[in-house]
């Protein structure tokens, strides 16, 4: 069953502590890399890697699952320099129409920290059009990918889950408020102009902070949203003084190290005499050394913290995720269908080979029998076998082709080819010597193509 073949495997805030999915998290160059040598692997035909600063996860169309399965493990492990048996109790490996249901759930936001936030679709587009992009996907991840991304847009517009606006950068916002009171006299420090940074800033911006100084890499980026946003920019190089200046700082860069460290903080603690600086850090992996916690004056806070946080503000979303819930289980249903017809038309082909290898084998084992039989007789009881055989099929065929607008398309479907003898896991016993083959996926049977079965 092509369905059997779809797996997932991935860790998330609800699995794994922020150092751990700190090193697990794939910028786009370490996305491309693992794309690759899973594409790269006989037994993976498909492949799409999301990573963002609460996930990531494998979306595969495997030859072999299992082997699939341990190749995806093999390959986060290397990229967080860890063993394999270190992750497997964080890692959540999803099979089949459970993958689907993930991830049509993960597009429309109910499996993110904050319920109904926006940013996790933009996210989902931008992982498959890397994949696409790199060539590791398929028609089987193709549909799925746009299918969820439809799901997510579904979600959003018949629902209301998505209307507040609340946000990682808006509850990091929120939870300063709360440490420090009234922000709009509070000199505030955004570290990176990206698209958390752009939000952070809106944030503060709607709570009444009129200066935000944005310090990235990228200047003419930072002098793009502090124009936007009433506030200046500073170049990186000046970002030690300004965590002497600054009240509170927000750090969301997508750097693959630490970007603020404890030596430096430490001579910011003594500079500041004191005076106490709240630094919300919403990167992963993590732009602030976490030890930093014990300095005198500096309160550090990251994404588990933020999680925790969270948990209180976006509480009374139920009814609305419970609505949601239902959508999705809809567009699950569709695409279930979808890939339920994919296996209906080899199965039909392999019924009909079946049949067709029956009526052969007893003519061959009664051929001694009509000696008297002219060659014209012989081909009429050829017909008329073949006549029979027909008949006694066209009604599970016909019943095989409404299967996939049934609500177990693939029970039907796996129960036929078990009945008829036409089930994959079959042992040769079972397949006399002649008999067809079993039936295989679409997927594997790309696989045997040149090019490693890409379309």
């Amino acid at each position: 069953m092509i369905a059997d073949r779809l797996l997932a495997l991935g860790v998330s805030h609800k699995t794994a502590p922020v150092a751990l999915r700190e090193r697990l998290a794939l910028t786009e160059g370490r996305a491309t890399h693992v794309l690759s040598e899973l594409a790269g692997h006989e037994e993976i035909h498909e492949a799409v890697a999301i990573s963002t600063c609460n996930r990531t996860e494998l979306y595969l169309v495997a030859g072999d699952p299992v082997e699939a399965e341990n190749a995806a493990l093999a390959a986060l492990s290397r990229q967080a320099g860890i063993r394999p048996t270190e992750l497997i109790g964080c890692l959540y490996p999803l099979r089949g129409l459970e993958a689907v249901r993930h991830l049509f759930s993960v597009a429309s936001s109910l499996d993110s920290m904050i319920v109904g936030e926006a940013e996790v679709q933009g996210q989902v587009k931008r992982a498959y059009e890397l994949a696409l992009v790199e060539g590791a996907t398929g028609p089987i991840t193709n549909r799925l990918f746009r299918d969820a991304l439809a799901a997510g847009k579904r979600v959003r517009t018949e629902t209301t889950i998505g209307r507040s606006s609340v946000s990682i950068s808006s509850v990091a916002v929120d939870l300063a408020r709360h440490m420090l009171g009234d922000l709009s006299t509070r000199r505030v420090l955004v570290i990176g102009a990206g698209e958390n940074g752009e939000l952070t800033a809106r944030a503060l911006a709607q709570r009444g902070v009129r200066t935000v100084f944005i310090a990235n890499r990228r200047y003419d980026r930072a002098i793009g949203l502090a124009q936007r946003f009433n506030g200046s920019a500073v170049r990186f190089d000046d970002l030690p003084a300004e965590l002497q200046r600054s009240d509170i700082v927000v750090s969301s860069t997508g750097s693959p190290h630490q970007i603020v460290g404890r030596d430096e903080l430490e001579l910011v603690a003594r500079q500041r005499e004191g005076r106490p600086l709240v630094l919300i850090d919403i990167a992963v992996p993590r732009d602030i050394d976490p030890s930093v916690r014990d300095l005198p004056g500096i309160a550090l806070y990251d994404m588990d913290d933020l999680q925790r946080e969270a948990a209180h503000n976006t509480r009374g979303r139920e009814a609305e995720a419970a609505r949601a819930g239902k959508l999705v289980d809809e567009e699950v249903e569709r695409f279930s269908r979808w890939l339920a017809s994919l296996d209906v038309v080899p199965t039909i082909s392999a019924l009909r080979e079946r049949g067709e290898y029956i009526v052969q084998q007893v003519l061959g084992e009664n051929a001694g029998r009509w000696e008297t039989l002219s060659e014209a007789d012989r081909e009429r009881v050829g017909v008329l076998a073949r006549a029979v055989v027909s008949r006694l099929l066209h009604e599970p065929t016909l019943r095989l082709k409404r299967a996939t607008d049934s609500d177990s398309p693939h029970v039907q479907i796996q129960a036929l080819r078990e009945l008829f003898g036409l089930d994959p896991a079959a042992t040769p016993d079972e397949h006399p010597a002649g008999a067809p083959a079993a039936v295989t996926s679409l997927d594997s049977r790309r696989s045997q193509r040149s090019g490693g079965g890409r379309a």
